[in-house]
């Protein structure tokens, strides 16, 4: 594998993951000072830090990027161990910050309005998809860096239009980071694979839970917020 395609997936991680991960850190953090400014709440008053909180995974995950993946080793491979530990604490983030909206519709707070469950699910709902679409460009064929160095896509866990019909796709196609955030985006608003399949029980567990936690913010949050509008 020549150093152009490696040198370009290192491009993709600072280019396109760095920022790709901060918008979720912005978007919980811009809600917390939304909460802050217009003193809501989801269990008790002057909660709105729980957001900054859960924010955290984020930030540390954009750094971990921000200093590349370097040659398959022993280094790398600790970083992207790493990188996988924060994805998973971010995904418990969101389950976290969805489970408190939830709690605060339940425990039946009054002063809870459509505006805050609104801009809640919204958050939720993107940084669901920003998580979900980094998690499946970590797992598939073990990670940016491993595809980078494989002569081909050997035992993929998820099947792209361009794996069955390869005379579709340029010379030396290899999915992208925008690869998998429509994945992500297309399964959390389908509940279901559309275009690209999973065929790995771990890739079918990944996207099981987006869509798990896309349905409940959707169905529950979002459809309590539109009464409260109304």
């Amino acid at each position: 594998m020549s150093d152009d395609r490696l040198d370009q997936t290192q491009r993709d991680a600072r280019r396109e993951a760095v920022p790709f991960v901060l918008a979720a850190a912005v978007a919980d953090i811009a809600l917390a000072a939304t909460s802050a400014w217009s003193d809501w709440r989801l269990l008790s008053e002057h909660d709105w830090w729980v957001w900054i909180v859960l924010a955290a995974p984020a930030v540390l995950l954009a750094l971990v990027f921000a200093l590349g993946f370097g040659r398959l080793g022993v280094g790398s491979e600790h970083r992207r161990k790493l990188a996988l530990s924060l994805l998973g604490l971010l995904v418990a983030a969101n389950l976290t910050g969805i489970s408190l909206v939830l709690g605060s519709l339940l425990a039946g707070h009054d002063d809870l309005t459509g505006g805050q469950l609104l801009a809640s699910a919204g958050v939720v709902l993107v940084v669901n998809v920003i998580t979900f679409s980094l998690v499946f460009w970590e797992a598939d064929c073990g990670g940016p860096v491993s595809r980078a160095l494989a002569s081909g896509r050997s035992t993929p866990d998820f099947q792209f239009p361009q794996d069955e019909n390869p005379h579709l796709a340029g010379p030396g196609w290899a999915p992208r980071l925008k690869d998998y955030l429509y994945l992500a985006l297309t399964n959390s608003i389908a509940f279901s694979p559309t275009d690209v399949m999973p065929l790995t029980h771990r890739a079918k567990l990944f996207m099981g839970v987006e869509s798990l936690i896309a349905a409940v913010t959707l169905l529950i949050v979002a459809a309590r917020a539109v009464n409260i509008v109304s």
